[in-house]
């Protein structure tokens, strides 16, 4: 059973997949190149608003959990994304990519559980 895999983009090691970067931003020091994405969702990541006011701080992660699942409710980016993974489940691991530094306490892990919840 294919799955869906949470990866810190500078990892050395990583897993084969479809690779999506789940970040608005690009990670500094990572190439177009060394990246290989499939496909990049920026529109899918927090607002500049919401990252800036979370500033990876670990007390603040269930109010931006919170935060950011509204933010995915309204986003009308979501059905496709969902659809995406979901055609790409069938063949292979999907790997959502991230540069944040804290593995457990980041938007890729609430993106995670967002889009298992509606498979």
């Amino acid at each position: 059973m294919n799955q869906i895999k949470l990866v810190r983009i500078y990892e050395k090691e990583q897993p084969a997949g479809y690779r999506i970067l789940v970040d608005r931003l690009w990670p500094r020091g990572i190439s177009k190149t060394d990246a290989r994405l499939d496909v990049w969702t920026k529109e899918l990541a927090p607002s500049k608003e919401l990252r800036k006011w979370f500033n990876h701080d670990d007390n603040k992660f269930m109010q931006f959990k919170q935060r950011y699942l509204a933010e995915l409710e309204a986003n009308s980016a979501m059905v496709e994304f969902v659809s995406l993974v979901k055609q790409q489940l069938q063949k292979q691991d999907v790997l959502f990519l991230y540069g944040a530094k804290n593995k457990e306490h980041n938007q890729a892990v609430v993106l995670k559980e967002k889009i298992i919840s509606q498979l």
